[in-house]
C-alpha cells in the first residue's frame, strides 16, 4: 500500500532547510538537512497510532538526501513524496 508525505518548508538559510513533515497538515513532524554537514536530523517525531515514527522520518530524509544532491540543494517550498 503507497503512502503520501506531505514536507512543508518552515525555514531554509545557507546552512540548513528545515521541514514540517507527516502523513497530513494535522499530524506533522519536523527535520531538518544541514546543507553544510550533509546530515539530517528529526527535530520532532510525527506521532501517527499505529506507525512507527521512523517511517517517516527515513523517507523524509531519503527526500532531502535526493534534493541535496540530486537537484543541487533546490528545495521546493512544499511537495509530497509517495512511498
Amino acid at each position: 500500500m503507497a503512502s503520501l508525505i506531505l514536507l512543508v518548508k518552515q525555514t531554509e538559510d545557507d546552512e540548513k532547510v528545515i521541514y514540517r513533515f507527516g502523513p497530513n497538515e494535522r499530524k506533522m513532524g519536523l527535520i531538518e538537512m544541514n546543507k553544510i554537514k550533509e546530515s539530517v536530523k528529526e527535530l520532532e517525531p510525527v506521532q501517527v497510532d499505529g506507525v512507527s515514527p521512523s517511517f517517516f522520518f527515513n523517507r523524509a530524509a531519503q527526500w532531502l538526501v535526493r534534493c541535496l544532491f540530486r537537484e543541487g540543494g533546490k528545495f521546493p517550498d512544499r511537495t509530497t513524496v509517495e512511498s
